[in-house]
C-alpha cells in the first residue's frame, strides 16, 4: 500500500479549533517548554537543597536525602505520574480531592505533570549536586572555616559555586531529559508536542508527517539546550575545576 505523503497538511484547518495544524503543534511546543521549565525550577530547587543536606554532618540529615534519593529514582516515571494524577486525589482529604479533580483542563493535567517531573528529576539532580560537592578538595570547606565562615556560608561562597560547575554538563543531560521526559503527559490528556502530533495524526492520518514535525520541535529544542550550555559552560568555567577540553588548553 503507498502512502499518500502531503507536507501541505500543516497548512490545513484543525479540527480541534486550533488553527490550523502548524499552530496545533506550536501549541504543543508552549505546552512542552512550560512543562519543562517549571518542572526544572522545582528539580534544581529542591534537588540542591537535598544534594546538599546529603553532604552535611547530619546523620539523620543524610538518611533522609538518601532516602528521597532512592525514592524517587527507583519508581518509573509513568507510574509517578499514575500517582500524581489518579491516587493523590483520592488519598487527600475530600475537600482537597475534589478541589484537584474539578480543576479545568488542560491545567488539570499540567500541574500535576509538572509536580511529577520536578520531584522525578530532583531526586537525579540531588545526585549530581552530592558528587559534585563530593568530587571538591576537602582543603575548600576547610579554607572556608579557616576564613570563619559557617556552614551555610561556606556552601553558598565556596562549595556550590565550584560544584555546580564541576556538574554542569550532567546537569544538561538532565535538562535535557526533562524535556523529553515531558512526554510522557500525554497519558493524562496534556496535549504537548507529542500530544498534538498524535492529535493531528488521529485527526488527518498524516502520521508520518506529525511525528516528523515532533521530530524536528525535540531536536531543535535539544540543539538550543546544547549549544545555550556550552556557551555558560565556557563562561563560567575556572582552570582546575573544569574538564579535559579547557584544562588541556592550559599552560
Amino acid at each position: 500500500m503507498n502512502y499518500n505523503w502531503n507536507w501541505k497538511i500543516f497548512w490545513e484547518l484543525s479540527p480541534d479549533g486550533q488553527g490550523t495544524y502548524l499552530d496545533t503543534m506550536i501549541s504543543g511546543l508552549w505546552w512542552t517548554l512550560s512543562t519543562a521549565l517549571l518542572a526544572w525550577i522545582i528539580a534544581f530547587t529542591l534537588g540542591s537543597l537535598i544534594g546538599v543536606l546529603r553532604t552535611t554532618d547530619s546523620k539523620w540529615g543524610v538518611r533522609l536525602g538518601n532516602a528521597y534519593v532512592e525514592l524517587f529514582r527507583n519508581i518509573p516515571l509513568l507510574v509517578q505520574l499514575f500517582l500524581w494524577y489518579f491516587v493523590l486525589p483520592e488519598a487527600l482529604p475530600e475537600s482537597m480531592g475534589d478541589a484537584m479533580k474539578q480543576v479545568p483542563p488542560p491545567w488539570g493535567s499540567f500541574i500535576p505533570a509538572v509536580l511529577c517531573l520536578g520531584f522525578f528529576t530532583s531526586a537525579r539532580v540531588a545526585e549530581q549536586v552530592r558528587a559534585g560537592i563530593q568530587s571538591l578538595p576537602r582543603g575548600q570547606r576547610m579554607a572556608a572555616t579557616a576564613l570563619g565562615m559557617r556552614g551555610f556560608q561556606a556552601y553558598r561562597y565556596v562549595l556550590l559555586p565550584i560544584a555546580y560547575r564541576v556538574v554542569l554538563p550532567p546537569m544538561t543531560s538532565e535538562f535535557m531529559n526533562i524535556i523529553k521526559n515531558s512526554s510522557v503527559a500525554l497519558t493524562i490528556g496534556l496535549l504537548e508536542i507529542t500530544g498534538r502530533a498524535r492529535s493531528m495524526q488521529e485527526f488527518s492520518f498524516q502520521v508520518f508527517e506529525a511525528f516528523t514535525a515532533a521530530t524536528i520541535l525535540y531536536l531543535c529544542i535539544s540543539l538550543c539546550v546544547v549549544f545555550g550550555m556550552r556557551w555558560l559552560e565556557q563562561r563560567v568555567s575556572i582552570p582546575g575545576f573544569s574538564g579535559p577540553r579547557q584544562n588541556a588548553g592550559g599552560h
